[in-house]
């Protein structure tokens, strides 16, 4: 049995998971997970190396695909094949290596693989990319962000480290409608541009999207997450608050140290 963080009853679970296993030959990194998102919020998955916490994302971004138990959206049973397969649903992934084409401009990137068509014949028989919309919706998307990049047309290798971050999470909120999935988005940044991307994912919680942020950096977790999934030997050992549990006892029950009902781990 594992503690469950309370939260208000009208509030809707986006994302499910019931009993979700995943093997890698005779290894099981996801043993009978339980996990639930809620629809506004920033849920924070947290572990140990090797607790399963990639593999757990993995399955709900679409990269795996679960040996055992039910993934939910919206309430209703989904099988995700692959990353197209979970697009198809609203869930945008940022990984940590950001995926960006870095001699390309802002606009390109975050039209990757979803460029836009010129309208007409030059679109539908030339194929030609239309620039000028790309550039502009991009431009509209960054200001509602509030990501300051004054040069829309340069290109992504000239960027700073936080704003490159900011344009791989500024496309996973252009196209994702459901659920945003960041995967350690401040490991390689300072603390100035740490608190940007902070800002950024409070911004896209405050649109209505609901993100999970995979993070080893507790007090950046402490600061931003409205719940904190902890996992342990690839399972779900609790579902915390900030304001209830305390940064050393969220340590302890990942390490084992602590049990959920407070007690000394056996």
């Amino acid at each position: 049995m594992t503690e469950q963080a309370p939260g208000p009853r009208d509030v809707p679970v986006v994302v499910e998971a019931r009993g979700l296993v995943k093997r890698f030959g005779h290894v099981t990194a996801v043993d009978g997970c339980d996990f639930e998102l809620r629809a506004g919020e920033v849920l924070a998955v947290i572990g140990d190396n090797g607790a399963g916490k990639s593999t757990l994302i993995k399955m709900i971004s679409g990269a795996l695909v679960p040996d055992g138990g039910e993934l939910r959206i919206d309430g209703r049973p989904v099988h995700l094949r692959n990353p197209l397969d979970a697009r198809a649903f609203g869930i945008e992934t940022v990984y940590q290596d950001l995926a960006v084409a870095p001699a390309l401009d802002i606009a390109s990137n975050l039209y990757l693989g979803r460029e836009q068509l010129m309208p007409g014949l030059a679109g539908k028989l030339l194929r030609r990319m239309d620039k000028t919309a790309m550039r502009e919706n991009a431009r509209h998307q960054l200001e509602d962000l509030k990501v300051g990049i004054p040069n829309i047309n340069q290109a992504v290798e000239k960027l700073s480290g936080g704003q490159r971050q900011a344009v791989a999470v500024a496309r996973a909120a252009a196209w994702g409608s459901r659920v945003i999935i960041m995967d350690e988005p401040t490991a390689a940044l300072g603390v100035r541009e740490s608190g940007q991307v902070l800002d950024l994912i409070r911004r896209i919680r405050d649109r209505g999207i609901p993100v999970i942020l995979i993070s080893h950096n507790m007090p950046q977790v402490f600061e931003i997450a409205d719940r904190i999934h902890i996992m342990r030997l690839g399972r779900r050992a609790a579902v915390v608050t900030p304001q209830e549990r305390s940064m050393s006892e969220v340590v302890a029950i990942m390490t084992g140290a602590l049990t959920v009902d407070g007690g000394p781990a056996r």
